[in-house]
């Protein structure tokens, strides 16, 4: 099999660069890492200080280093910021079975953004990692990622209650999943597009 993460990828959509982040990049990680309106629906806790983002890069660098599943960059063309980060949060490779996770920047909320990041990781997925489920889930109030998981074809499966235990309360979470034959179908005029041009 592949490893496509032997050589830490960098994709690239129409607005954004999908990248390896850097210690150029903690300024702006902080930057949404720290606001409580960005954290309220993501597991991890909300960035006091800059030695929390600091490790959350050390985390990334580890990962990259080891030639593991690490988070991309989410970098905006239009002003070179990184404005949040994307990954394959789990990978199970015996079941070919992959979920993303994600999270962005405030001030980028309901401009599709997020969308053309989770189309281009999950495009790769099933282009490089032999998966043939790519599942997503969020808390049930998060309706901002809900949207996300539907604009990019996938279908809700069904709520798990109180599956998660986060930050003192049970959660309930909904699954969301796009199978790969679905996600082909769905992209596939603009790949015949692409090949027309």
């Amino acid at each position: 099999m592949e490893k496509p993460f032997e050589n830490f990828p960098t994709l690239e959509t129409e607005r954004l660069i999908l990248r390896k982040v850097t210690w150029d990049d903690i300024e702006d990680i902080h930057a949404y890492s720290s606001n409580e309106e960005v954290t309220k629906y993501v597991t991890w806790e909300t960035h006091k200080t800059l030695a929390d983002t600091k490790e959350f890069i050390e985390f990334a660098f580890t990962q990259y280093e080891n030639k593991r599943i690490a988070p991309w960059g989410i970098q905006y063309k239009e002003n070179g910021k990184i404005i949040g980060t994307i990954d394959f949060v789990s990978h199970h490779g015996g079941h070919h079975v992959a979920e993303i996770g994600y999270v962005l920047s405030q001030d980028y909320w309901g401009k599709g953004i997020m969308t053309e990041a989770a189309n281009e990781v999950i495009a790769f997925g099933f282009d490089r990692m032999d998966v043939v489920r790519i599942q997503a889930r969020c808390f049930v109030d998060n309706k901002g990622s809900s949207r996300v998981m539907e604009k990019t074809g996938m279908s809700f499966e069904g709520t798990m209650r109180k599956m998660m235990f986060v930050k003192g309360k049970h959660q309930d979470v909904n699954m969301y999943s796009i199978l790969k034959e679905e996600f082909a179908s769905l992209h596939k005029p603009r790949k015949e597009k692409a090949n027309n041009i």
